[in-house]
């Protein structure tokens, strides 16, 4: 009997108890229709399916809970259990390695790009976040970022002297600087506020962030630079991950294998159906670079490879370049 009670106590105190429904708060900052949204409501159906209804997910889109610069330490300390923060949020925990995927024009296509996602580089990169309290889930992709404005951006001479949103990252700090823009780091939910009343000029993202957040409505002009990756790491705190039975966590990384498959399918979807919706609103004119266009952006972003190396490690940038065949130094 006393072992009995032990037990149920130990499970009670973990939210485990028979019978027990098992929370889990997955929160992240875009809209509930973008590529993310949707896996995650995916990834709650399939979780609910898979445990028979032993784990419940909740899921909090647009930061209802937390702002992003807030949910990094909500998730450590195990406010909230579950997040898919975009990979530059890991260079500020001190997981430089992560900011390789914000070199500009590393990847030209989903194809190089998943050598490194969904290969032994990416599980290694995942792996170092566990000293930080912190299990590595996945990998989801969301698209490439193309760059937005007020003003025509066709040559690197039409990025001189605007204000760029980034996210926190210095290897984005230095894209913007390499063609004479001025960085500026503030939370994604401010962005359309900032866009609107002038303290920033521009943007970077994917087309279905451009969308849902409306940032066509502020935004003059969109440039399809496909210049930087946005993607995401589904991450977990480690120590409510360790403490689920294995029979539950074995469940729920079912749930998310078949959750990032679905992820990754409907990316390019979604910000082609984004891009429609932009050129039907009328609001912001779209224009695709020329061939010479692209090269003359992609040779003023290629000393960010040289400048930022030491940061995220050489090493790390040999195998990205091994598997994407990018050399800077040959443009």
């Amino acid at each position: 009997m006393k072992l009995k009670f032990l037990l149920a106590t130990m499970l009670l105190a973990l939210g485990l108890s028979a019978g027990a429904q098992t929370i889990i708060k997955f929160s992240h900052v875009v809209a509930a229709d973008t590529p993310k949204g949707k896996a995650s409501e995916f990834f709650a159906k399939k979780a609910a399916e898979l445990t028979k209804g032993k784990v419940k997910v909740e899921v909090y889109a647009n930061s209802a809970l937390y702002k992003d610069k807030e949910e990094m330490e909500a998730l450590q300390i195990g406010s909230v259990q579950m997040l898919a923060p975009s990979l530059a949020k890991f260079g500020p925990l001190g997981v430089k390695e992560f900011e390789a995927f914000d070199f500009p024009f590393m990847f030209d296509d989903t194809a190089e790009l998943h050598k490194i996602t969904q290969g032994p580089v990416g599980a290694a990169m995942l792996a170092k976040l566990e000293p930080k309290g912190i299990k590595g889930l996945a990998y989801w992709d969301n698209g490439f970022k193309s760059f937005s404005a007020n003003t025509p951006l066709k040559m690197p001479a039409d990025y001189k002297g605007k204000k760029f949103r980034i996210q926190s990252s210095k290897v984005l700090e230095e894209q913007i600087r390499s063609v004479g823009g001025i960085p500026q780091v503030m939370a994604f939910s401010e962005v359309y506020q900032a866009l609107q009343t002038g303290v920033v000029d521009g943007t970077e993202n994917p087309i279905s962030n451009f969308y849902t957040q409306k940032m066509h409505e502020v935004q003059k002009h969109l440039s399809l630079t496909n210049h930087g990756y946005l993607g995401y790491a589904v991450i977990v705190n480690k120590k409510f991950w360790d403490g689920l039975p294995a029979d539950v966590r074995g469940q729920l990384e079912q749930a998310m294998k078949e959750a990032t498959v679905y992820a990754n399918q409907i990316a390019q979807e979604e910000n082609d159906k984004s891009l429609a919706g932009v050129r039907a609103s009328g609001k912001t004119v779209i224009y695709e670079p020329t061939k010479d266009e692209r090269m003359a952006l992609k040779k003023a972003m290629a000393p960010v490879h040289i400048k930022m190396a030491d940061r995220v490690g050489k090493d790390t940038l040999k195998e990205f370049y091994k598997a994407t065949g990018f050399d800077p130094t040959k443009l």
